[in-house]
């Protein structure tokens, strides 16, 4: 968040090509806004500041502009699918907007209606072919895509040529595709380059043999570990082959200790297996496909009882963090990608997270954890523990054909409803939908609000209580808050605007009911009226337990 400080030295700085100044006090379009923060993302990120005239001596005049920030961050999201925060900035009185824009990834552009947007002087206009170009020739060659010179026809694994083409043909269309020539197939896949096979080639149908020779590196390494002691691994499999020919195998060997988790409602008995196929099916595809080849090391996937670890060499792509990664596009090697995809093994190139994270959130268990990732590694967990087995029951309650509908951003919203915390701007559109739909219910007003899953599956459940108490919770603790401030204001008493400041998140007239509440319990007094009122403690009051 933007500090006094920081404030002041954007009001004097000249206007550059990372700030972007507009008085909009009366409003502004969200159209326009929509440009404006695609053009300052192609140039590099920066700040948009609405309520601040743009020529020097700059004047903060406030701005009316759109007045539910997180409405308009969901909105935003929704148009270009990139996240990004819109702050209120109080200065002396008058409300200031300061939207966050990220940068670009490397090699990439972001567009609007058909245009990559950029600026020129006050007006925007789409980018130039010649700088469009320039951008996309940041990210250098896709190692994957380089063709290996010494490579002939004989180091591609025949078995894995078959796999390939039925796995194609299953996907695609075409009927011709059992009639092509190994050679025609590995062309028209854009594995073989004028005559020469690609590393790409070489990663996903290479013989044994040929890997050793070229790229020892293109290797999966699985062990299953029983408990967390050092020393050798329970079992160690080491898979230096075409990696078409063993993703089915890797697979087996999890599910050999793969155990079912059982949980009994009611009539209901749920056997839940601890490693979704999906899902790890998806993070080994990712790994193989994401990895960088330049670094020597091996894809390891390990497995412990309640949990697999999937590390793969090289840290994140260039932009790609934890946090976006669910939203944000840079496949590393891009020609394997797109071969998986061919394939039917990955659902479109470069994305599949979104898969592992909808998987969990279905089962109910933790959202996959990237917290010891680093420059050196991807390192993904996927824990198997099933958290909350009521959840499992109120996802069965919707319907299995509406969860199918769900989006991945449904799901988060659901998730996050369920752990009581709080939503990002970014998916409080989803919100809507789904408390139209009835699947949630809202408690609060305001920023204060938050989301419940709906009464009627808790009663379902066999929960109302549980229902009733997590409803009540905030207002009560919002009561407690209040009535300990007006206590340690002594005889002095309190003001309404100190009680706003207690609780800014809640509305006035939220306040207001809550004050008049107490006041009628006994708890509290109030003397003088309109602005001039103050509140007091009631020490007299019997106590109440809140």
């Amino acid at each position: 968040m933007t500090t006094p400080e920081q404030f002041q030295a954007l009001l004097v700085a000249p206007e550059g090509s990372r700030t972007e100044f507009k008085s909009a006090s009366g409003g502004f379009d969200f159209e326009r806004l929509i440009k404006y923060c695609v053009a300052l993302a192609n140039e590099g990120g920066g700040l948009i500041i609405l309520g601040v005239t743009d020529k020097r001596p700059r004047q903060v005049v406030g701005t009316r502009a759109f007045p539910e920030p997180g409405h308009s961050e969901a909105s935003l999201f929704d148009k270009l699918h990139h996240q990004l925060q819109i702050e209120e900035y109080d200065h002396e009185g008058k409300r200031v907007l300061i939207v966050h824009v990220p940068s670009r990834l490397t090699g990439t552009a972001w567009q609007y209606e058909g245009a990559f947007w950029m600026r020129a002087g006050d007006a925007l206009v789409p980018m130039t072919d010649e700088k469009l170009r320039q951008i996309h020739a940041e990210t250098g060659p896709d190692f994957s895509a380089e063709v290996c010179a010494q490579a002939r026809l004989s180091d591609i694994d025949q078995a894995a040529v078959l796999l390939f083409r039925q796995l194609w043909q299953r996907k695609s269309p075409d009927p011709g595709i059992g009639a092509w020539s190994t050679e025609q197939l590995l062309a028209n896949a854009e594995l073989l380059v004028k005559g020469k096979l690609t590393y790409a080639a070489l990663v996903l149908l290479g013989t044994r043999e040929a890997l050793g020779r070229f790229l020892g590196q293109a290797e999966l390494v699985f062990e299953y570990r029983s408990n967390d002691a050092p020393g050798p691994a329970a079992e160690r499999r080491e898979f230096r082959q075409g990696f078409l020919t063993i993703l089915d195998e890797v697979w087996r060997l999890i599910n050999l200790r793969n155990d079912l988790q059982h949980f009994l409602q009611g009539l209901f008995v749920w056997d839940i297996p601890t490693f979704n196929e999906r899902a790890v099916r998806e993070a080994v595809l990712n790994a193989v496909s994401h990895r960088d080849y330049r670094c020597g090391g091996s894809v390891f996937v390990r497995q412990y009882p309640r949990r697999i670890e999937i590390v793969s060499p090289g840290g994140f792509p260039a932009g790609i963090t934890p946090d976006n990664i669910l939203w944000q596009q840079n496949p590393r090697n891009r020609r394997i990608a797109e071969v998986l995809s061919k394939c039917g093994l990955v659902e479109r190139a470069g994305q599949g997270a979104d898969l592992i994270f909808r998987e969990c959130i279905r089962q109910s268990k933790p959202l996959p954890d990237f917290s010891r990732t680093d420059e050196n590694c991807v390192w993904l967990t996927l824990h198997g523990e099933i958290q909350d087995p009521e959840f499992l029951r109120f996802l069965e309650d919707i319907g299995q054909e509406r969860v199918a509908a769900f989006s991945t951003e449904d799901f988060l919203v659901v998730d996050l409803a369920r752990r009581e915390e709080r939503l990002p701007g970014h998916l409080k559109l989803r919100a809507e939908h789904l408390l139209e739909e009835g699947i949630l219910e809202r408690v609060g007003r305001g920023r204060g609000s938050r989301l419940l899953l709906a009464r009627g599956f808790y009663r379902h459940l066999g929960k109302a209580g549980v229902y009733t108490r997590r409803r009540g919770l905030d207002r009560e603790t919002n009561k407690a808050l209040l009535v300990k401030h007006i206590r340690d204001c002594g005889a002095e008493g309190a003001t309404f605007g100190e009680l706003q400041q207690v609780l800014p998140q809640l509305s006035v007239s939220a306040i207001q009911w809550m004050l008049r509440e107490m006041k009628g319990e006994g708890r509290i007094r109030v003397e003088g009226r309109a602005r001039m009122a103050r509140w007091f403690f009631n020490r007299t009051a019997p106590r109440i337990e809140t």
